[in-house]
């Protein structure tokens, strides 16, 4: 196999830059370990390291700043069987750290090459999260403030399996290249280079000093025998084979005819423990039913058990193509708190829509028409309103039938439950007060 380096694009970097002699060791273990390009991936970001993907004749994912380890995790997840090469640079490793360390927690057969420069050399030579504290960088003090952290060490307690660190001016790099992508698990190798276009027009570094600093760290050299174990995606799918399969689509068979055709779109306005999201649910499957199509969201606190509580729901015997309810057909107006979160919608209607609401709740002035409902003569809990109101939309032959309702009950409900909410619908349903 030739080199896959692209001569229509041939590296190019500032002189003296160590990227290249990363590049060649590259190419050199790919011709080494007789890898094609049809069967890798490189993946890159922004930065110097972000030009490598143009570099070779591979497959190529170019991303954001920081975020190359994302990408080449579900490209390694989608097809396990592609060598999935990453290269970023000290800068993208700082802004991405949190990827590298849920990269080494999850071990993905992926080979990461960190060019480490010390600096973002493209954008103006800022500090990076490696940089020394005493070098001069462009971002002014800053660097001074904080201690650069050791990416090997990092990795090693994160949990990854295969970690080398040593110099671009190596002879041997692309061994240690060769054998971080032989290894089955996440690898990482930190190659430690100059950047002349920026870090040492203020600073000293050679590739005599870097090997200097090199040997005063301790030794980080291949497998973490600590943190060996099986590699993500066979260990995946060694547990799933054994998992008996789920259907996640559970069908629906049309068994009634909707009372209205068209479009219709209800909301179900209340406060967290009425039972407003369950409500909405069950509305939907009452139209699948019928074999309408429906859409559903909710809207509610981030504190849950507290505040508003919205549904929103579309029924359709078309397809349906924007899921925003628009003029509602229907509100369920069941507390003030729901009411007050969608108080504008009420300006909107007219006399076609219809209002459920309780005999003590207010609210806004509107056009629409309004039907009250005793809740308390009727003893209905509060956490039964919702469910309630459905059932008064089915006596007046509002966008589904009462045999839709019971029958989506059914649908959800496990016995003990269903039986409890059919007695509840009974009993409204047979109401002499409604």
């Amino acid at each position: 196999m030739d080199s896959l380096i692209n001569k229509k694009r041939p590296p190019l970097f500032c002189p003296g830059c160590s990227h290249e002699k990363a590049v060649n060791a590259l190419d050199k273990a790919f011709y080494n370990i007789k890898l094609s390009g049809d069967n890798i991936v490189m993946v890159s970001d922004i930065g110097c390291s972000g030009l490598f993907d143009t570099f070779f004749n591979t497959h190529a994912f170019h991303g954001l700043h920081g975020r190359a380890l994302t990408y080449a995790a579900g490209i390694k997840m989608a097809n396990p069987k592609l060598n999935v090469i990453v290269t970023m640079g000290d800068g993208g490793l700082g802004i991405g750290g949190a990827h590298l360390l849920e990269a080494c927690r999850r071990n993905l057969d992926i080979t990461l090459l960190i060019l480490n420069n010390f600096n973002f050399g493209m954008t103006g030579g800022q500090f990076s999260s490696t940089t020394p504290a005493d070098a001069i960088v462009s971002s002014g003090f800053l660097n001074n403030l904080e201690k650069p952290f050791d990416v090997c060490q990092t990795a090693i307690a994160a949990g990854a399996s295969f970690t080398t660190r040593c110099s671009a001016y190596i002879s041997d790099l692309h061994k240690k290249i060769e054998a971080a992508i032989k290894h089955k698990g996440f690898s990482i190798v930190d190659i430690w280079g100059v950047c002349p276009g920026r870090y040492t027009k203020k600073n000293i570094l050679t590739p005599k000093i870097i090997e200097e600093k090199l040997k005063k760290l301790p030794a980080v050299e291949g497998t973490v025998s600590e943190n060996i174990r099986k590699e993500y995606t066979a260990h995946y799918k060694e547990i799933t084979s054994a998992l008996k399969p789920f259907n996640m689509v559970k069908e629906i068979k049309p068994e009634f005819k909707a009372p209205e055709a068209g479009k219709h779109s209800v909301m179900i306005l209340g406060s967290a423990g009425q039972r407003i999201i369950t409500a909405g649910e069950i509305l939907c499957y009452a139209g699948l039913k019928a074999g309408l199509f429906t859409t559903f969201k909710s809207d509610y606190n981030i504190t849950v058990l507290r505040g508003h509580s919205v549904s929103e729901a579309v029924l359709s015997d078309k397809k349906i193509i924007y899921t925003g309810s628009g003029a509602p057909s229907v509100i369920l107006a069941l507390n003030k708190e729901g009411i007050t979160r969608k108080k504008a919608a009420f300006k909107t209607l007219n006399k076609d829509t219809l209002i459920i609401t309780g005999k003590d709740t207010e609210i806004p002035a509107t056009d629409a028409k309004i039907f009250r409902v005793d809740f308390k003569k009727l003893k209905i809990k509060s956490n039964e309103r919702a469910l309630a109101s459905l059932v008064v939309m089915t006596k007046h032959n509002k966008i589904i039938s009462y045999d839709m309702l019971t029958s989506a009950l059914k649908e959800i409900f496990n016995q003990k439950i269903f039986n409890a909410s059919l007695e509840l619908t009974e009993k409204i349903q047979n109401s002499d007060i409604l």
